[in-house]
Parts: structure tokens; C-alpha cells; sequence
């Protein structure tokens, strides 16, 4: 039991290896031959299953529908909107030679998908009568990345990315805000995970967009991920792709476009901001192992604590629940909870002779720890009453870090005192100058001005200078 327990190394010795030994010691990932890459396995890709079929069911709901785009851009497209090909130039990957021959134009493996999108919807767009255009794709990006971390920020990783093309101005910004309100929807309801929601700076939005709305998590070690982000893009980008249409009133008239995404960086938050010195704290509804029942007996009463434990198995399967048995024989019942522990599976049914005679289970939940006996009677409504209440804490629990570890300030001083970890929220006087001067002295960004509606209360916290903007910031991923 101690030698399982040692194969993690504790988040207060080493936050980054203790990350590291989670991921692949609970069976999410593997590294891949090429530097950057990652082998999602299976029991990390089915995670990735379970917030596909969320967002899925949100996005058709408000009349989304998903398709597919190339995954080779030509140089031609993905050059046409200025701001956006110098904000994603450094990170590109390009394919110059094809079936043995040079290739008369060099086409690049998709950074993100606005350039090619752009390029059909000119051509499938005529009429106020084809808009509004609502699609989303699930796929895989490219870019290169010289620091990864797997989930967290590798060479290749997948993602959704919707695109939409609107009538109207108001439309388009309204597509923004929905989109950013599915994500999190999604991400506290079904991860857990509280988020700050917010507006990029000037100097943070996504390259092209008038707007971006983004979705900040604070992590275990007090850092931030942007773990969502919504872009209002205007017309820019269909005015670079001639994305037009008639409209009622005879005139010929440029779209409004939106662009909006996510990633299995998700996956990586989902493990900081839940997980412990055990292992990974999985949310039951992203669970791909929601209960794991496990009998403990040997010698005469093996067979029939085996043939009960069944028996609970396949009433919990009947409820709809994502169950399994550890009948291995060749562990102890102490390895067996750890290793489950590990993997973050949400709920332990335990079962023996006493169990048996008493027809009775003893429930023990991964995110207290806590156990209890519960009669057989009715164990299904328990047990889905318990799976409820899991995923409340664990969203308590990060909800209360993430209050705790949030520090209203006037100085980056006092930011210093924190140790530059958890979310700072102050005021800025809107300057780009400050917001660089904030990254170089303290390596802290803005991570975004909060809509939560309280107002701007004091002067900069870089300069001094009267505030014109609220801010929260800190160090992130």
C-alpha cells in the first residue's frame, strides 16, 4: 500500500511532477515519438468523449451543426487577414513537398480554422435567406510550441472550433456571449470547474477579433488557465474573403463573423484543479468509471461475495451507471483501492462476508474520502444520490479555493506577498505599456476585465494613474 502510494510524487514537493506522474500512471496519456505530441489513450480520450456529447447536445440545441474543414490551408488563404497571419505566423507548420515533389505552394497544417472556413462560406453565401451560417467542427490543430506539457500545451491537440456568420452586428455579438455562456455551462456543470468569465485586453485578444470573451481557471498551484475563449471578429474577416450577401433591401452587404473554442487543455485543468496526492478526483459526470465495486474474500467465501458483487454490478449497469468489478485475484483489496484511487474513479463499493450476510455495501467516495454502510435496498437511488453529491463538493470545494486564492489589491507589492500565485483583481489605466510592464516585472498577464459588474475603485496598479478598467491577472499556463 505505502510502495502505490509513493509512485506519486506530493503536489507541495514537485507540483509539475506530481502533474506529470497523475497523467500517465492513471492511464490518461503516453508521449509520443515526435517532441510535443501525445498518445490520448483510451481511458483519457473517453474524458474527452463525455465533454463532446455535453457541448454537443448545447450546440444543437441553439442550431449548431457540426461539419469538417481541410486540414492543409494554402499560403494564399492564411495570409489574407493581416492581424490574424501575424499573430499565428511563429506557430505555424508548413508542408512544402508532396508525393516526392516540391509543391508550387506551401499550405499550412491548420493553426485554427478562420482562413479556410472564410474561403467556403464566400462561396456557399449569397442571400440574407442563408443566414445566419451556424457550424462547428471537431479536429485536431498544429502549432508549434517550443515548451509542451501534455493537455496543457502540446505541438498537436484537439479541440472544437464553431465559425458563424450573422446579419447583423447585434446578431454576431449575441453568438458570442451564447457560445461563451455553453462553455460554461459545460465547464462548471459538468467539470466542476468555477470560472471567471471576462473580456480580453487589447494586447490578449485572439488575433483578428474585435472581441474576445474568454473563461479563466484558477489551478492547484495558483496558476490560471484560459480554458475557453468566444470571438467576435466583425467583418474583418469577411471582408478578406468576400463573404457577402443580398440583402432584403437590395443591397449587397459584408457578414458578421464569430469564432469560438476549446480544447483538451480542458483535460489538463479538469486534473489540477481536482486532483491530490492520490491521484486524479474525477466528477462522476465525466467519469469514464462512475462506481467500481470490490469484494473482498478469499477461501470459502470467495465464490459467493464474488456472485453478490455481481449481482450489484448489473443492478447499477440497469440504472444507466458506468460501473465495473475488480475481481483481480492477484491483488490485495489494499491495491486495489489505491489503484482506483489513482484513476479517480468518483465511488468504491466494498463488499464482503459480513456485507453479504447483512445484505448490505460499505460506500467509500474519492473526493472525502468518507465511508458508510448502506443496505442493498434501494442502492441505486443511493448510490446516484451520492455520484450527486460528489460532483457538488468537488465544484465546492475548487469554488472555495478559488475565493480564497483571489486577492483584491492596490500594488503589485502586494501581489509580491502572495508570492505572485492565485487571481489579482485591481484597476488599470487601459495602457498597453502597463499591461507589458506587468508581464516583465512580475510574469504576470492580464488574464482578463471581469463582467461580473463591479466597478472600477482605485488607480493602477502598475502607474498609479487613475484606473479605467478592472482587471484580474496573474500567472498562467
Amino acid at each position: 500500500m505505502e510502495n502505490v502510494l509513493k509512485e506519486i510524487t506530493p503536489k507541495s514537493v514537485d507540483y509539475s511532477q506530481w502533474y506529470v506522474d497523475v497523467i500517465t500512471k492513471a492511464d490518461l496519456v503516453d508521449y509520443a515519438p515526435v517532441k510535443g505530441f501525445m498518445v490520448i489513450k483510451p481511458y483519457g480520450y473517453r474524458i474527452w468523449e463525455f465533454i463532446q456529447d455535453a457541448m454537443n447536445v448545447r450546440f444543437r440545441a441553439t442550431g449548431h451543426e457540426n461539419a469538417y474543414f481541410p486540414l492543409l490551408i494554402p499560403e494564399n488563404l492564411l495570409i489574407r487577414e493581416a492581424e490574424h497571419v501575424q499573430g499565428f505566423s511563429p506557430e505555424v507548420a508548413w508542408v512544402t513537398e508532396g508525393g516526392g515533389e516540391r509543391l508550387p505552394e506551401r499550405l499550412a497544417i491548420r493553426p485554427t480554422s478562420e482562413t479556410i472556413v472564410g474561403a467556403m462560406y464566400s462561396k456557399w453565401i449569397h442571400s440574407y435567406r442563408d443566414l445566419p451560417v451556424l457550424m462547428n467542427q471537431w479536429s485536431n490543430v498544429v502549432r508549434w510550441e517550443k515548451a509542451t506539457r501534455p493537455f496543457l500545451r502540446t505541438t498537436e491537440f484537439l479541440w472544437q472550433e464553431g465559425h458563424t456568420v450573422h446579419r447583423t452586428q447585434a446578431e454576431a455579438e449575441a453568438e458570442t456571449s451564447q457560445q461563451l455562456e455553453i462553455y460554461r455551462d459545460v465547464i462548471e456543470g459538468e467539470l466542476a470547474i468555477p470560472v471567471v468569465v471576462g473580456q480580453k485586453s487589447a494586447g490578449e485578444r485572439f488575433a483578428g477579433a474585435l472581441n474576445t470573451l474568454t473563461l479563466e481557471a484558477l489551478m492547484g498551484d495558483g496558476r490560471a488557465l484560459q480554458i475557453a475563449t468566444s470571438h467576435f471578429l466583425g467583418q474583418n474577416f469577411a471582408q478578406a474573403f468576400n463573404i457577402q450577401f443580398l440583402d432584403d433591401d437590395g443591397a449587397l452587404k459584408y457578414g458578421w463573423t464569430t469564432s469560438w473554442g476549446t480544447s483538451t487543455r480542458m483535460i489538463g485543468g479538469l486534473i489540477m484543479v481536482h486532483g491530490d496526492d492520490k491521484g486524479l478526483r474525477l466528477p462522476p459526470k465525466v467519469a469514464p468509471i462512475q462506481v467500481v465495486v470490490v469484494p473482498i474474500a478469499r477461501g470459502n467465501d470467495a465464490t459467493a461475495v464474488l456472485s453478490y458483487a455481481r449481482k450489484i454490478l448489473g443492478s447499477l449497469q440497469s440504472a444507466g451507471l458506468r460501473v465495473q468489478l475488480d475481481s483481480r485475484d492477484e491483488y490485495t483489496p489494499g491495491y486495489k483501492y489505491n489503484d482506483w484511487e489513482m484513476r479517480g474513479v468518483p465511488l468504491r463499493i466494498e463488499v464482503g462476508p459480513r456485507d453479504l450476510k447483512s445484505q448490505a455495501v460499505v460506500l467509500a467516495r474519492r473526493d472525502t474520502g468518507e465511508k458508510q454502510t448502506v443496505n442493498r435496498d434501494g442502492l441505486d437511488l443511493t448510490v446516484l444520490k451520492v455520484l450527486e453529491s460528489i460532483q457538488n463538493t468537488l465544484f465546492d470545494q475548487a469554488k472555495a479555493y478559488l475565493q480564497d486564492h483571489w486577492q483584491r489589491i492596490d500594488n503589485l507589492a502586494q501581489a509580491e506577498e502572495y508570492g505572485y500565485r492565485g487571481f489579482f483583481d485591481g484597476d488599470w489605466c487601459g495602457a498597453e505599456a502597463c499591461a507589458q510592464d506587468l508581464q516583465s516585472q512580475t510574469g504576470m498577464t492580464i488574464r482578463c476585465l471581469p463582467l461580473d459588474g463591479q466597478a472600477v475603485g482605485g488607480d493602477c496598479v502598475v502607474c498609479s494613474q487613475p484606473g479605467s478598467a478592472r482587471i484580474v491577472f496573474g500567472r498562467a499556463y
